[in-house]
């Protein structure tokens, strides 16, 4: 288990960071994977955002707007619903609860590993 397993968490949550991202108001694919990155999350492909975004829109979580440029090529803009904000709101919460209880069992593992060979525990 040596290898690297953000892309395996990452996975489990990014519909929800896709939705806190556009809590600030609309944006598009290119920037939605600019900000996440510099949140500290990487590098998310187009091959892995615009399937979560197609997702969130099928669910009436987003919508979408397609928009002509007079410069480059048109871009797809996407805008939080109510029902977004709602979901959001409680997937949130329940994110959070799950990360604390997996803190507190990395963080009594690591105590645990920690204590010398025969020691108390």
């Amino acid at each position: 288990m040596t290898s690297d397993r953000r892309a395996s968490w990452l996975k489990g949550v990014l519909d929800l960071l896709v939705l806190a991202s556009l809590t600030a108001g609309e944006n598009y694919g290119y920037e939605i994977a600019k900000d996440l990155a510099e949140s500290g999350l990487g590098q998310i492909k187009g091959g892995t955002l615009y399937p979560v975004l197609n997702r969130l829109e099928e669910a009436g979580l987003v919508t979408a707007e397609f928009r002509v440029t007079e410069r480059g090529p048109g871009r797809r803009y996407y805008r939080l619903t109510d029902q977004g904000r709602r979901t959001l709101a409680e997937q949130s919460g329940l994110w959070l609860n799950f990360d604390e209880s997996v803190r507190a069992v990395l963080a009594k593992g690591r105590t645990e590993t920690s204590a010398p060979e025969g020691g108390l525990r």
